[in-house]
């Protein structure tokens, strides 16, 4: 068996001798066989990074390479304990940046395998839906519109099948492909009209191919081979943030340089002393940590969404779900369970007929609405179930003593009412073998299956009422038969009509047929799909955290106004617009429907794009959800695409933001509130870092201007660095929500992460720092103190008020103490270990070298602690002075 064969240019007969297969494709024991052989139909990917190169990257800044001169400018002044503690923090926290890191590349190589394409594969005489990854060569694989290609195929079948091959061509427009075609040795990809290749998506039309080659093997995967070692680009928020942090950066830097340059005109200090001053006080006010802190944030929110059912697949999506105004939401599978059931037939005859029965599983009976006994006497009845069985794509197996079904829903619901009625797809396939078949396409809204029946061809249509009325016959009350779907609808029915009739048009199979026409109605079949547990909660929290929920369907508009009803979106028919009205809206005025519109029905998919256009026009951030390739276009110009993970397409789901693991509209909820979690703790942790490094540098700088000694030694304010900014603001990361997270109404998207009520609380909390630590340094120096008692004494009161703070930092409206210190565990542990910590540089006597620390009285204790705690009142009154302001 060769991988390198030209299989384009080598008849199909060939192709089975050369991967030893056939059309009824592997074995199971087989397949097992291969997938030892040839490997997992996996793409190479680029190999982690290994330990040392993460923890070398910890040294790419410009301040580290600053720190690292001022701590060989310290050896050369023979300052060995400076340099020690500077080379020793450097390692700390490449360390532990470098940890993080790593665990960041773990979380995201576990989220990626959480997506995982599936494939439809035919083992035996039986198809089944399997990972992408267990896909072999031999194997025979369907194709449908939506679906993203598992490996390399060369065709044995398709029905107005088009590929979009941009990935590897570079072509925007998709190209048809017949699988008649035979090419030449050396033939162009982009040529080869009966090859498919891994990793293209099938835009139009169904197809049966078998697998020539996976992974490596394939034509991406030796694309993938040469971009292994490509670097992908910033994310949005992490380049937004890091823009803010060099501004801060600048700004520490310049307010440094005119303290050390005062300090040096006043000549007090040595200009050794100075620079490496500077150097280490810009190191510690400079928040370098905050890109870190922000990832760990939007991190466990990831961490937490997975474990509720959403799946982030970029990471900015976690906070940006968190601003959304408006979702735009299908119906079927993700307000309703996705799985139909048909519970009435109408017959042209006003014939009627109960279904019993729930769900995918064939059990029930169809009884006479009339007599309410078996019905299956009726031989209008037998064509109608014999049709919907015909004209399906769907499969349901009975396997190991359970059900499996794959395929369309509503394909699916038909396959159980076949076997209701004692028909199955292979009995049905026997008798009546197809020629020829119309697939389904929502532009078409029909399929159609041409089979022969008595030395004929007859077709049998199923499809939107309106639309099979129209290829009725005169013979056909239309008026009529549209009453009676109108009825079934308006009982929140999912309604189908099914027609029949000549089908001599479907003998040539090399092109799609033509639409059939002169039909018979055979009658309409009413199936439900019942909403999915908590819907209807999710849509009230979402109505009460500002969140509007816009429902676009392609149903008729009768239907969705039962669904819309039960969800107490709306009550009248003026509250629901067709597609047909909205073809007829220019955008502007599209733009101020949808402000009061919140249901859609009979919309088309490209008119989706058009709402989400209109909807953003309107001012709002919009959120949609979508599970088809025709979502793809209003996925991607979403603010947040939302696929569904199990209905969704592969199309969809790399669209998308974000997978609903479950398909469940409820699960969103979970998004918003994370994603507001996630921004609250970034704010959070903001404040933190530039609070307390303001606080540090008014110290610093009111000590250099006033001429008094240095108030804290390098390597003191890198140890106030690592000991509170380096432990509590990852630990604030984890800060769960504050409990009224879906009572608020959604932030602006525009708003400034650093904003007016940042601005005056680190002003605040910075003053009450700077002011009494200098004022308590200066008090120490002019009555007796030693400069170094003073400056342990100030250190301590430093990391106390750090302390304190980090209760102030946990919400920007409610009381510290209202905030119990048990919701955070992580909190409450960091800010005692940081504590901890100090206490031992305080009482080891290596640490007391290092750090010219001593234990102080307990006298001492008392002071430092209540002038240290004046922190929480004041940040208090100017919580209760926002908070009245804000009313």
């Amino acid at each position: 068996m060769s991988e390198k064969c030209e299989w384009q240019a080598v008849p199909l007969e060939e192709v089975y001798r050369a991967l030893d297969a056939n059309a009824n494709g592997l074995s199971q024991l087989e397949a097992n066989a291969r997938l030892d052989r040839f490997g997992a139909n996996t793409l190479p990917e680029q190999p982690p990074p290994a330990w040392w190169q993460v923890l070398l990257r910890q040294f790419y800044s410009p301040l580290i390479y600053i720190l690292l001169v001022a701590a060989f400018i310290s050896i050369l002044t023979g300052d060995l304990r400076d340099a020690g503690f500077i080379f020793f923090v450097l390692l700390l926290n490449a360390t532990v940046g470098g940890y993080q890191e790593w665990k960041a590349e773990k979380s995201s190589q576990a989220l990626r395998k959480l997506l995982r394409i599936r494939a439809s594969v035919q083992r035996g005489e039986e198809v089944q839906e399997i990972p992408a990854e267990e896909v072999v060569p031999g194997d025979i694989v369907w194709l449908e519109s939506g679906n993203r290609i598992p490996a390399d195929l060369r065709l044995i079948m398709a029905r107005g099948l088009e590929i979009d091959e941009s990935l590897l061509t570079g072509e925007s427009l998709s190209v048809s492909k017949d699988p008649a075609w035979i090419g030449e040795v050396g033939s162009s990809q982009a040529d080869q009209a009966n090859m498919t290749f891994a990793g293209s998506i099938v835009t139009h039309g169904r197809a049966k191919g078998m697998v020539v080659a996976t992974g490596s093997s394939t034509a991406v995967g030796q694309l993938a081979l040469d971009v292994t070692r490509s670097t992908g680009g910033k994310l949005p928020l992490l380049g937004r943030m890091e823009q803010f942090t060099n501004v801060i950066a600048i700004t520490t830097l310049a307010i440094a340089a005119v303290i050390g340059t005062i300090g040096g005109l006043l000549g007090r200090y040595a200009p050794t002393e100075m620079f490496i001053f500077v150097v280490v006080l810009a190191v510690a006010a400079i928040p370098e940590g905050l890109p870190v802190a922000m990832t760990v944030a939007l991190a466990v929110a990831t961490t937490r969404m997975a474990r509720r059912g959403v799946i982030v697949r970029r990471l900015t999506a976690v906070e940006g779900l968190g601003s959304c105004t408006l979702i735009a939401t299908d119906k079927t599978g993700t307000l309703t369970v996705n799985e139909l059931t048909v519970r009435e037939v109408r017959l042209p005859t006003d014939d009627a007929f109960t279904v019993t029965g729930e769900g995918f599983l064939p059990q029930g009976e169809i009884l006479s609405q009339e007599s309410n006994a078996a019905g299956l006497d009726s031989p209008i009845l037998q064509s109608l179930v014999r049709s919907v069985v015909l004209c399906n794509e769907a499969d349901l197996h009975q396997r190991n003593g359970s059900w499996h079904w794959r395929g369309d829903a509503v394909d699916v619901a038909l396959l159980v009412l076949g076997h209701k009625a004692g028909h199955t797809r292979e009995a049905m396939l026997t008798s009546y073998p197809q020629v020829n078949d119309i697939p389904y396409e929502s532009e078409r809204q029909y399929a159609a299956s041409f089979n022969e029946s008595d030395g004929e061809v007859r077709v049998v249509v199923k499809g939107a009422p309106e639309r099979i009325l129209q290829m009725c016959g005169q013979q056909v009350n239309r008026e009529r038969m549209e009453r009676i779907a109108l009825t079934m609808a308006q009982r929140g029915m999912r309604v189908l009509a099914v027609a029949e009739g000549a089908g001599a048009d479907g003998l040539d199979q090399t092109r799609v047929p033509s639409e059939p026409t002169d039909l018979n109605l055979l009658g309409f079949v009413g199936m439900i799909d019942p909403l999915r547990p908590g819907v209807r909660e999710a849509i009230d929290k979402c109505r009460r955290c500002g969140v509007e929920v816009a429902m676009v369907t392609g149903d008729h508009c009768v239907t969705a106004l039962a669904i819309a009803r039960d969800l107490g979106m709306a009550e009248h028919e003026d509250q629901v617009m067709t597609g047909t009205e909205l073809a007829s809206k220019t955008p502007d005025e599209l733009a101020q429907i949808i402000q009061h519109i919140r249901v859609f029905a009979r919309v088309a998919p490209r008119q989706k794009l058009q709402i989400v256009d209109a909807a953003q026009k309107s001012g709002h951030f919009v959120a949609v959800t979508g599970d088809g390739v025709n979502d793809a276009p209003a996925l991607q110009a979403a603010n947040i695409g939302v696929a569904m993970g199990q209905s969704g397409t592969d199309v969809a789901r790399e669209a998308s933001e974000l997978v609903i693991s479950d398909d469940n509209f409820a699960t969103i909820i979970v998004g918003i509130e994370e994603g507001r979690v996630a921004y609250d703790n970034i704010r959070k942790v903001i404040y933190l870092l530039i609070s307390t490094g303001a606080g540090e540098l008014l110290v610093m700088g009111l000590a250099v201007v006033t001429g008094m000694p240095l108030p804290l030694l390098p390597v003191q304010v890198l140890w106030m660095n690592l000991v509170t900014n380096g432990i509590q603001d990852v630990a604030l990361a984890f800060e769960p929500g504050e409990g009224d997270i879906l009572d608020r109404k959604p932030r602006s998207p525009k708003e400034r992460i650093f904003d007016r009520l940042m601005i005056e609380r680190t002003l605040v909390a910075a003053g009450v720092m700077g002011i009494i630590g200098f004022g308590t340094f200066y008090w120490m120096i002019h009555n007796g103190f030693s400069e170094s008692d003073s400056r342990n004494v100030l250190l301590l009161m430093m990391v106390l008020f750090e302390n304190f703070h980090i209760g102030n930092c946990r919400s920007e409206t409610q009381s510290a103490f209202y905030v119990s210190p048990l919701r955070s565990p992580f909190l409450l542990a960091g800010a005692i270990g940081a504590f901890v910590i100090h206490l031992g540089a305080m009482y080891l006597p290596f640490m007391q070298a290092i750090l010219d620390t001593s234990p102080v009285s307990w006298t001492t204790w008392g002071i430092v602690a209540a002038l240290s705690i004046t922190i929480v009142p004041a940040i208090e009154l100017h919580k209760w002075l926002w908070n009245r302001r804000s009313k």
